[in-house]
């Protein structure tokens, strides 16, 4: 399994007796006896590919051991059936299975010795956790595990790639069925509809903001009507098996971009694309935020919307990429040590650009409450770049056709 040839690739870079243990998080309530669906930590779901809580792996290079819930026929009357520890070695390929009440008893026995690898995060199980290693000094696992986490496979990139593509027809539906008078939810719906349509999950909350909330970065309110000749900003993507997509598109809620909108678009197109041509191996991953910033403060400039000497965070005030993976934020350095590091082939990262002009009395009313980013998933290549969300239309020509397509 994937899983294991993970876990020994991880050991292979650790000490020679290492023992690493990883945990998943717990359940969340949402409000009384009810819990939020379950999500298992990324790292966990990496290593092991097991997704029920509570629940605790630790392998070696002699072994494998999950510690788990096991089988309860009163529980999973209610909350469904559970893999249990007398499945779980065949279905994990663990070497051994113990329930998680058994965590405390059997846990010091299997860190006589050894190396220690485990990084704490929130866990239902922590506090048994560190009562096994009071005596016992342990080292970081993240800076190994999430290098590896960084650097996606064949499998990983066929997840992204599907995750992509239904995010991509589910922005589609949304410019075709956007329209004045609808408000924000009924778009959002539109994306929940089609993602779980595709047994697919969000891959975090949506935005979907219409005029003057676009300027807003996290605007996730969606609740507000639509109106005549503003334009809409929907942030939108859904995971596939974990691995996420990550979208941004602008368009004018009537179909047609007003003169100024074109303006402010075209720039954030132009620094976009000239942005994602610069990725490939061996490019330092500052550079499209270099190229993102120039373009725009020219074009901001040449508007006169921006002095010469004036401050572009004003109208740009975030970063033009992300890791993209099991997290839409995802784990890796962006540097080494005191350097940035270049991209390397595996790679995946977005490209986000925007502007962003709130009402301004020093700024053209033209262009108040004008609020635009465009967001694309990139992976790295051997010689280059490949766009995983490439079939979502992108230029001023390409909305407004798919528009007049409803």
């Amino acid at each position: 399994m994937i899983h294991q040839i993970r876990q020994k690739k991880l050991l292979s870079q650790l000490a020679k007796n290492a023992l690493v243990i990883v945990s998943t998080n717990p359940e969340q309530y949402r409000n009384g006896d009810v819990h939020y669906p379950f999500r298992p930590h990324s790292d966990f779901w990496y290593l092991t590919g097991f997704t029920e809580p509570e629940a605790i792996a630790v392998f070696s290079k002699e072994s494998y051991t999950i510690f788990l819930r096991d089988q309860d026929p009163r529980r999973e009357i209610w909350d469904g059936k559970r893999l249990g520890v007398a499945n779980a070695p065949q279905a994990l390929n663990a070497d051994y299975a113990y329930p998680i009440s058994e965590l405390k008893t059997q846990l010091p026995q299997l860190i006589a010795n050894a190396t220690l690898y485990y990084d704490f995060k929130p866990c239902a199980l922590d506090d048994d956790i560190m009562a096994c290693l009071t005596t016992t000094k342990t080292q970081s696992l993240n800076e190994y595990l999430h290098e590896m986490r960084l650097i996606k496979d064949t499998n990983e990139i066929a997840l992204m790639q599907k995750a992509a593509d239904i995010s991509t027809q589910a922005h589609q539906l949304a410019m075709q069925q956007s329209k004045a008078g609808a408000f924000e939810y009924e778009i959002a719906s539109i994306f929940d509809a089609n993602f779980r349509k595709h047994n697919a999950e969000h891959a975090y909350t949506p935005i979907v903001a219409g005029g003057k909330n676009a300027c807003i970065l996290h605007y996730i309110k969606n609740d507000q009507v639509l109106n005549e000749g503003d334009l809409l900003l929907i942030d939108a993507g859904c995971e596939v098996a974990g691995y996420a997509a990550d979208i941004t598109r602008t368009f004018p809620v009537n179909g047609t971009f007003s003169q100024a909108q074109r303006q402010i678009y075209q720039i954030v197109l132009d620094a976009q694309l000239a942005a994602i041509e610069c990725i490939k191996p061996g490019e330092t991953v500052t550079k499209p935020h270099q190229i993102t910033t120039k373009i725009i403060r020219q074009g901001l400039i040449a508007l006169g919307i921006l002095q010469t000497d004036g401050d572009l965070a004003q109208f740009y005030m975030h970063g033009t990429g992300h890791w993209l993976g099991l997290d839409v934020h995802d784990v890796g350095r962006y540097k080494q040590g005191e350097q940035h590091r270049q991209y390397q082939a595996g790679m995946v990262t977005t490209v986000e650009p925007g502007i962003y002009i709130r009402k301004d009395d020093k700024i053209n009313p033209i262009y108040w409450n004008i609020g635009v980013r465009i967001e694309d998933d990139i992976l790295v290549t051997e010689n280059g770049n490949r766009v995983l969300t490439k079939n979502l239309a992108k230029t001023i020509d390409e909305i407004e056709l798919l528009m007049r397509k409803k």
